[in-house]
C-alpha cells in the first residue's frame, strides 16, 4: 500500500501545549494553569439570545459571510472602540473562531515561497498555517529587554525581497505584551516602505491593562494593507461558541470568502445571534471580566516575584511569562518536573517558538483560590530545587 499521508503534514509537529494537558487529564488532583480559556461562563443575556434563536427555529445556514445584522454590529463596535471603519457588505466576514480567519487569510494571500514574518514567542498556529499555505515562516525573536514588543530594528533585520506578510500578534499570547500607538506607527512606516501586508490578530484586544488597545488598521494608509482578525472567545467568554471575524480590503476578503465557502459554508447560526447580543449589550460584562483578570494579574506577578522569579509584567491578554533561566533547566524539563512532583501544569515557553526557551507560560484565567493553591505547590517545588543545589 502506498503511503496515505501528506509529507507536508507529517513534518509539522503537534502543538507543544497538548502534551502536558493529555497528562493532566489523567492525573488526579492536578491543577492546570495552562489553558488559554476564560473561567467565566458566557454571560446569561448572551446565552439567552442563543437559546431564543433555537426556540425561534433559527437553525438554518446563514449567508456565507455571516448574518447581515452581526456584520453591521461588528462595524459599529470597531468604529466605536478603535476608530476604524469598515463596510459590512464586502469588508467583513464571520468565521469559525479567529483561528479559521488566520488560516484562510494566509491561504488567500500567499504564493509558494512567499515569506511571512512571525514575531515569537506567539500563538502556536501561525507557523503551521503558513507552511500549509505554501509560505515560508520567518521567525522574528522578541526579547524581554524590549518588553516583548516588535521593534523596527528587529523587523528590518528579517525583511527580504520575498517578504509579503507581517503577522502582528498583540496583545500577545504567551507574553502578555502590547503595542502602543507610537510602536505601531514605526512598524506602519516600514510596512508601507517595503510594500508589505499585515495580519493583525487582535483576539485579546479587550484585555489590555495599560490604556486602550490600538489597531494598526486605524493608522493612515494601513487599512488597505491589513487583515484585522478578532472574535468573541476571550472578550465575552465564548470559546465553545466558535465565532470570530475578519475585516479586510474587499479584494482580499473576496478570496478569503471563497475558501470559507468551500471549507466551512458558514459559522454556527446560533452563535451568530448570540454574538449580536454580545456586541450590543456586553460592554459591562467585558469590563467586569477585565477587572477580575487585572486583579489576578497583579496578584500573580507579585507572588512569582516574591518567590524569586524574574517576571515581566504583562500589559495584555491573561498570561504571565516568567523566566526560569536561573534554575539551569530547560523549559520543557522544568514544566514536566513541576507537573510530576507537584501536579501543577504550566506550558513551556518553547511551545511558542524556540526563543521561548527559558520561560514558562502561566495563565491567570483561573480564580484567585485556584491560583493560590497552585502557587503554594510551586513555592514548595522551588524550595526542593534550592535544597538540591
Amino acid at each position: 500500500m502506498r503511503n496515505p499521508l501528506s509529507d507536508l503534514i507529517v513534518q509539522i509537529p503537534p502543538s507543544g501545549i497538548r502534551k502536558f494537558f493529555d497528562i493532566v487529564s489523567e492525573m488526579e488532583g492536578a491543577i492546570s494553569l495552562g489553558v488559554g480559556e476564560p473561567d467565566f461562563d458566557t454571560p446569561w443575556h448572551i446565552r439567552d439570545e442563543g437559546i431564543h434563536s433555537l426556540k425561534k427555529g433559527r437553525t438554518f445556514y446563514t449567508s456565507n459571510a455571516g448574518l447581515k445584522e452581526l456584520k453591521i454590529e461588528i462595524c459599529r463596535y470597531l468604529e466605536r472602540r478603535f476608530h476604524v471603519n469598515y463596510d459590512y457588505t464586502d469588508e467583513v466576514m464571520v468565521t469559525v473562531g479567529g483561528s479559521e480567519a488566520i488560516d484562510i487569510a494566509l491561504r488567500a494571500m500567499l504564493n509558494p515561497g512567499d515569506e511571512v514574518l512571525i514575531p515569537q514567542p506567539s500563538y502556536v498556529s501561525y507557523v503551521p498555517c503558513t507552511v500549509l499555505a505554501g509560505g515560508v515562516p520567518v521567525e522574528v525573536q522578541l526579547e524581554e529587554k524590549d518588553r516583548f514588543r516588535l521593534t523596527k530594528d528587529k523587523l528590518l533585520e528579517k525583511i527580504t525581497p520575498k517578504t509579503k506578510i507581517l503577522i502582528l500578534p498583540f496583545p500577545n499570547n504567551p507574553t502578555g505584551s502590547i503595542m502602543e500607538e507610537e510602536d505601531l506607527r514605526e512598524i506602519a512606516k516600514i510596512v508601507e516602505e517595503k510594500d508589505l501586508f499585515v495580519i493583525s490578530d487582535e483576539i485579546y484586544c479587550e484585555l489590555t491593562y495599560k490604556g486602550k488597545h490600538n489597531t494598526i488598521a486605524a493608522l493612515p494608509g494601513m487599512k488597505e494593507r491589513t487583515v484585522l482578525i478578532n472574535g468573541f472567545s476571550k472578550s465575552y467568554a465564548m470559546t465553545g461558541w466558535r465565532l470570530g471575524y475578519a475585516c479586510a480590503p474587499a479584494v482580499i476578503l473576496k478570496q478569503m470568502l471563497k475558501i470559507h465557502q468551500y471549507a466551512i459554508m458558514c459559522a454556527p447560526t446560533t452563535s451568530q445571534y448570540a454574538a449580536i447580543e454580545a456586541l450590543r449589550n456586553g460592554d459591562e460584562d467585558v469590563e467586569r471580566m477585565r477587572g477580575a483578570y487585572d486583579e489576578r494579574r497583579r496578584f500573580l506577578v507579585k507572588a512569582l516575584r516574591d518567590m524569586g522569579f524574574d517576571c515581566y509584567e504583562p500589559q495584555g491578554a491573561f498570561y504571565v511569562f516568567p523566566s526560569i533561566k536561573r534554575f539551569g533547566m530547560s523549559s520543557d524539563a522544568f514544566a514536566l518536573k513541576l507537573l510530576e512532583e507537584e501536579k501543577v501544569a504550566v506550558v513551556p515557553g518553547t511551545a511558542f517558538g524556540d526563543c521561548g526557551e527559558g520561560y514558562l507560560r502561566i495563565s491567570y484565567a483561573y480564580s484567585l483560590k485556584d491560583l493560590k493553591r497552585a502557587l503554594e505547590r510551586i513555592e514548595r517545588f522551588l524550595k526542593k530545587l534550592d535544597a538540591k543545589e
